[in-house]
């Protein structure tokens, strides 16, 4: 008998498993294939992530972080934001007092360090196939291709079309937007730059995230057929379209690979069903249009393995209803507050209104000159308050 069992070993699902096991809990940790391994010349996976303070601190007390080699990592001290030839807001490091904001980072080599950190009493199942699930009055039970894998409690954690939480019929509420979101690998003439900007345009966001040397991730969002035909391009043909329709200050570049995803608002009914728990973007998915979605989900990782490992430490039931009931409504709250933000957020951006567009562009630069309100948004979103 498992005192966790966490299905899904990503991100979130890892953090959770190196977390509990090393306050001595008994945990299973369920991972449908073999995580990539990534070396210092493997070459730049299309999924990163821009890891806040907050996630990077999280990762140091895993002992995660030393994992991750440096030369994969893109640090950013520069969050800009601009529309047409208005002046950019730029929230900066030196103005918070800090060396950076954050690092771009792949998300299968955040998960390769995690795994690394994976104390040996963790047993792992991958390859492995859920099959079925059960919840008794004192466990729950996981049917797998391995056979039966009994746990006081079970962390769902694999992702936003999580197996575990439809076996469960824990339903959601949320919706499809109209856009699509294209992934750009490009190789520039220059150094990454020790920012990330978007620009705003009538059709949609344009985004530039730093990658290691002279790569870099470009993000364009448009409606959904315009996405799926850039993302039939040729390279030759893609780079055409992006110099027609991105800053000239991108400069010289080459493409390497693209992708494409539909960009969806999933929010649970519930984060707690009996002796079933949600975390990351099993609970949740929010418009990646700040990055926030795995910081999202670490802080919900942050927060369980608090309350567990104080549960566990007092030899108290880890499915206790009260203790969950305080992880649902303290994630709830907060996850629903950012996706909000960030509907607002893109509602106000993706408008062609004319005086929306004027309010919009004066608002900029209201908030390029708010002063202590404008370092508090940018310690916010660098998850430093």
């Amino acid at each position: 008998m498992f005192d966790i069992a966490i299905v899904g070993g990503g991100m979130v699902g890892a953090a959770l498993a190196v977390a509990t096991a090393r306050a001595g809990m008994k945990v299973a940790l369920l991972e449908r294939q073999m995580p990539v391994t990534i070396s210092e010349h493997s070459e730049v996976d299309l999924r990163v992530s821009a890891i806040n303070r907050r996630s990077e601190q999280w990762l140091q007390d895993l002992g995660a972080w030393p994992q991750l080699m440096t030369s994969r990592l893109a640090p950013y001290a520069t969050l800009r934001a601009f529309e047409g030839d208005a002046a950019p807001l730029d929230f900066t490091a030196a103005e918070l007092g800090e060396d950076h904001l954050g690092h771009i980072i792949e998300n299968l080599h955040i998960q390769q360090a995690l795994w690394q950190q994976l104390p040996d009493t963790v047993e792992r199942f991958c390859p492995v196939q859920l099959q079925g699930y059960q919840q008794m009055n004192d466990y729950a039970s996981l049917q797998t291709d391995q056979g039966e894998i009994k746990a006081r409690l079970l962390i769902a954690a694999d992702g936003a079309q999580s197996q575990l939480k439809q076996l469960a019929g824990i339903g959601s509420q949320g919706w499809q937007y109209s856009q699509a979101c294209l992934l750009v690998h490009v190789s520039t003439s220059y150094s990454a730059l020790p920012m990330t900007w978007q620009q705003f345009t009538p059709q949609g966001p344009r985004a530039y995230l730093p990658l290691p040397g002279r790569e870099a991730s470009l993000v364009w969002y448009d409606d959904h057929l315009r996405i799926q035909q850039l993302a039939a391009l040729p390279p030759q043909q893609l780079a055409q379209q992006i110099q027609q329709h991105f800053p000239a200050e991108l400069g010289e570049f080459s493409v390497l690979k693209q992708g494409y995803f539909p960009l969806t608002r999933s929010h649970a009914n519930q984060y707690v069903k009996g002796r079933l728990v949600l975390a990351g973007d099993a609970a949740h998915t929010i418009n990646p249009l700040a990055g926030q979605g795995v910081n999202l989900g670490f802080a919900d990782a942050q927060c369980l393995a608090a309350l567990l490992i104080k549960q566990f430490a007092a030899g108290a039931d880890l499915a206790a209803p009260a203790l969950l009931a305080q992880y649902e409504s303290e994630r709830r709250k907060a996850n629903l507050l950012m996706m909000s933000a960030m509907d607002v957020f893109y509602q106000v951006f993706s408008s062609k209104l004319t005086p929306l567009v004027q309010l919009r562009r004066l608002g900029l630069q209201v908030a390029a000159k708010a002063g202590p309100l404008k370092t508090y948004v940018g310690k916010y979103a660098a998850g430093l308050v």
